[in-house]
């Protein structure tokens, strides 16, 4: 099939409205618990955290919601995001399948995270609020929402994991030239970082314990509130202009995918993509086999349990039922640093638990063989987290070779790994290892999460 190398939209085919799984699935899926009463969760609840416009999104179930004028004005910087053939990739593998990856390197962060920054710092800056706090894992949410910051002129305070802090510290200044403020996590000021750091002053940090942080500052103050990356239903809908644009893209080519892969971390990138197609598949449009791919250092799908629990280490965030390896797990800190959150996005986790979606974890070695076929052959050097879903693509493709089916596999590659090179430089030095968590230390992680009656 002679398809061109770069499928494009024209801005005037930009979708103009974010998709809502909910209202689709044939299972609504669990309301989240107020951590005190552990009642369903109302709006108000969620008030020192989040403008009303975003809470009225996080219970939506409206299929549909528009996009601000204020935002499509900021999201036309970069997108229509491209999609590509990856004709160099499939030659190479030898493979009949056609692979194709939506990009979405091409945001001025180099990730896919300023899709749902800038409407989450619209919101905000809406409704008054002058400072957003955040946390962030290898720094692409954190230099999203500093970029998002400095377009509508809110202040960005950012707590980073402590090892990724320390290992990516050109994120960190990528945070700082957009205006952005950024402390290792733990840190000496919060209470909790205080208590962490008098354990282990070397303490790695977590997600979980970064989000503590964030959410304790934002709360202590009447102008600022707090904003997540990741895992909460409004950032996924936001997300979805990516599958949104994906799908218009296939169809100018006459493709539907017979395999979609994604990574998962704490979900938004595998929503954003799937979500638009999952929507068909339910509605008998097409059907594909959607699959996430998370790290087997932090397999919180194909190990973790489907439970209620806490955002956060600290326990401030409401209950929500989730695949979690409990909030106080402490990850490895591999160099996938956006896909160590102990529990994956409710949304992600209630279609997977439905049979809806498939979930495998890949060892990171795998998951840089196969971004090093990609780089050398597609040219784009990937970020470590889409490393996964690329792994899994070129598996799948290579069995496309065995069987010689001519199947179509889409992927989204979420991020380019230019700020990622001391990754590559361990890889290509023998000196990366690959980490599998133990069922000892899940059970023991789990202990501390809450047993609901």
């Amino acid at each position: 099939m002679n398809t061109p190398t770069k499928i494009l939209l024209d801005e005037s085919e930009m979708p103009t409205r974010w998709y809502n799984v909910v209202p689709d699935l044939p299972v609504p899926p669990p309301p989240q618990l107020h951590p005190g009463t552990l009642q369903p969760a109302q709006p108000e609840d969620f008030g020192p955290l989040f403008p009303q416009a975003l809470i009225e999104q996080e219970m939506s179930t409206e299929r549909y919601i528009d996009i601000p004028g204020e935002v499509l004005d900021v999201y036309r910087l970069w997108r229509p995001s491209p999609l590509f053939r990856a004709h160099r990739l499939e030659k190479i593998l030898d493979t009949p399948a056609r692979i194709y990856y939506k990009y979405e390197g091409v945001s001025p962060a180099g990730s896919h995270k300023p899709n749902t920054a800038v409407p989450q710092v619209y919101y905000n800056a809406r409704e008054g609020i002058k400072k957003l706090t955040t946390e962030t894992g290898a720094g692409q949410w954190g230099s999203s929402l500093a970029f998002a910051c400095a377009q509508f002129g809110l202040e960005c305070e950012v707590w980073q994991v402590a090892a990724s802090y320390r290992a990516k510290p050109y994120r960190r200044t990528m945070m700082e030239v957009w205006g952005g403020r950024v402390h290792p996590s733990p840190s000496e000021l919060t209470e909790f970082g205080r208590e962490l750091l008098k354990q282990d002053p070397d303490h790695p940090g977590s997600l979980g314990i970064a989000i503590s942080e964030a959410v304790s500052q934002a709360v202590a103050s009447e102008d600022t509130r707090y904003a997540l990356g990741s895992v909460l239903n409004h950032v996924l809908l936001h997300q979805t202009i990516i599958g949104e644009e994906a799908l218009l893209q296939l169809a100018k080519v006459g493709e539907t995918p017979d395999v979609l892969v994604g990574c998962t971390g704490g979900g938004s990138n595998f929503g954003g993509l799937a979500f638009p197609f999952l929507r068909e598949k339910l509605a008998g449009r097409m059907n594909p086999t959607i699959r996430c791919v998370e790290p087997t250092a932090c397999p919180t799908l194909t190990k973790g349990e489907f439970r209620y629990d806490f955002g956060d280490t600290a326990g401030l965030t409401p209950l929500m039922k989730m695949h979690t390896l409990g909030h106080s797990f402490i990850p490895e800190p591999i160099h996938a640093g956006g896909l160590r959150y102990h529990g994956m996005a409710p949304l992600v986790s209630h279609v997977y638990d439905l049979g809806l979606v498939e979930a495998i974890a890949i060892p990171q070695r795998e998951c840089f063989a196969g971004a090093l076929q990609f780089a050398r052959s597609e040219g784009i050097v990937p970020a470590p987290e889409p490393t996964h879903a690329i792994a899994a693509a070129v598996r799948e493709a290579l069995a496309c070779r065995e069987s010689g089916e001519e199947k179509v596999i889409l992927t989204a590659l979420c991020g380019h790994g230019h700020l990622d090179l001391a990754s590559y430089d361990q890889y290509l030095h023998g000196d990366m290892q690959d980490l599998e968590l133990s069922d000892e230390a899940i059970a023991e992680a789990m202990k501390d999460v809450p047993v609901l009656a």
